[in-house]
């Protein structure tokens, strides 16, 4: 079957295989991943030092702020999927050499961003009421809102910096991205030592202080990253900000067309895991901040096959934007054995090594927190087993993105997160009274089903009809 695919008006065609073999793509993918993986576990550490501080401050604070966290996630990396659109677009712009739509495919995509960021505060802001409906309890529902109050407001320069971050990994300027995320870790730990304990001089704000630190944090990356954009002579070509005004309604369109079904997939996979938060609150406690500790782990090892699923989106990309079915082939299973093994790797090191992780959370030598390390520990066993089928749908996820294929991939992932995995995960944990472990099985169960189904479909791409022109 030939596959042909069509560019832009006047944009110059590059319909030749990439040059090389499995090492080429080995080293191309490498040296395009391995900043963009660095970097995420370097914003997930953004994460792990509120997380970490405010374990400090004990089990409650450490709750409350882990459900304030939950709460807003789904919103947050809602909008992530659907800007992060920008990704393949451009990706697939910049392999066809129809350089004219990056600049306006960006614009759209903050355009995306704000707009979003707009529609979302609204609904974060009545936490309280909505954590009455759904049974939480209310002295950590009040604790809850006093980190949204403040950290509802970091949608605004996060959600703009997915569209430069996209951009910039499009062009494999994904160094830059690596040093302005490590120097946001940085300033997010010195604000929240600050703001959190009152240290420096500054007032002792607790989980206002968490939130505040993430607000400023966010808002020094993007401005970083909107300056490098703006100025590096390979970028600056783009003119993002000129006419920003003006409406691409074409390709705002196109943005929302490809990225809802990205931000819906995301959503079912992060709203499991919110469920996931919401019933252990329903056990107690101990369960939340144990799910915490476990879940920040997890997290940790699963920026490493999010990274290179970037990677993989950015490759598949301009492989598919000039034609090359070979090209997307040696993309996609690259990324694919790259990151699924690393998750064996951390899969046995979560086996082995658990119960001494979790001190890094929780002081071992207060005697409340024993319950909760136990607790931890044991849901990282959970965590463990799963490690393999998690990286292997987020990579598979994303090479179907590079192909611009979104929609199939949502309605197999709400599926497989709604259908398979919060099922078991209730009938375990309550049903059958496995408690806090049941709802983790079930968390691994709904991630094997999409791991499995995802990986099926990038391997009948060519079957499916997924090469088809764009």
């Amino acid at each position: 079957m030939s596959e042909q695919v069509t560019v832009a008006p006047g944009a110059a065609v590059n319909s030749a295989p990439a040059r090389g073999g499995w090492g080429a793509e080995l080293r191309a993918t490498f040296a395009l991943a391995w900043p963009l993986v660095i970097a995420q576990l370097a914003q997930n550490a953004l994460t792990a030092t509120d997380v970490i501080m405010l374990g400090w401050l004990g089990p409650s604070h450490l709750a409350a702020g882990t459900l304030a966290t939950t709460f807003i996630m789904p919103f947050f990396v809602g909008g992530i999927g659907i800007v992060g659109a920008v990704a393949p677009l451009v990706a697939q712009a910049r392999g066809a050499r129809d350089i004219r739509a990056v600049r306006r495919i960006v614009r759209q995509g903050m355009w995306a961003a704000i707009l979003l960021a707009t529609l979302m505060v609204p609904v974060l802001l009545q936490i309280r009421p909505i954590f009455a409906v759904l049974g939480q309890n209310p002295d950590t529902a009040i604790m809850s809102e006093q980190y949204i109050q403040v950290g509802v407001w970091m949608l605004f320069p996060a959600l703009a910096m997915v569209a430069l971050r996209s951009l910039l990994s499009a062009f494999d300027a994904t160094r830059i991205i690596l040093l302005i995320t490590i120097g946001g870790v940085i300033v997010n730990a010195l604000a929240n030592y600050a703001l959190m304990f009152g240290n420096f001089g500054m007032p002792r704000l607790e989980l206002r202080g968490a939130a505040l630190a993430t607000v400023l944090s966010n808002i020094l990356m993007f401005g970083l990253m909107l300056a490098h954009v703006l100025r590096h002579r390979r970028f600056k070509r783009f003119y993002v900000l000129m006419r920003f005004w003006k409406p691409d309604w074409v390709r705002f369109r196109e943005i929302f067309r490809i990225g809802t079904p990205i931000g819906l997939t995301v959503l079912a996979e992060v709203g499991l895991f919110t469920a996931a938060a919401l019933l252990m609150g329903l056990l107690g406690t101990d369960e939340v901040a144990a799910h915490a500790v476990a879940l920040q782990c997890a997290s940790m090892a699963f920026m490493v096959p999010l990274g290179l699923g970037i990677a993989a989106t950015v490759r598949v990309g301009m492989a598919y934007g000039r034609s090359d079915p070979e090209g997307i082939r040696k993309a996609g299973w690259t990324a694919f054995v790259l990151g699924t093994g690393f998750m064996a790797f951390s899969c046995v090191l979560f086996l082995t090594a658990g119960p001494t992780i979790v001190t890094w959370f929780l002081d071992p030598r207060l005697p409340e927190n024993a319950n909760a390390l136990a607790l931890a520990a044991t849901f990282l066993v959970v965590a463990g087993v799963f490690q393999l089928v998690d990286g292997a749908q987020v990579v598979a996820a994303h090479a179907l993105r590079g192909l611009s294929d979104t929609k199939i991939p949502m309605v197999l992932a709400i599926l497989g997160y709604w259908a398979v995995g919060l099922p078991i995960a209730y009938i375990l944990g309550f049903v059958v009274g496995w408690r806090g472990v049941g709802i983790w099985i079930g968390l691994a169960a709904g991630l094997a089903f999409v791991a499995v189904v995802l990986v099926i479909r990038f391997a009948m791409r060519e079957r499916l009809g997924l090469l088809r022109p764009r």
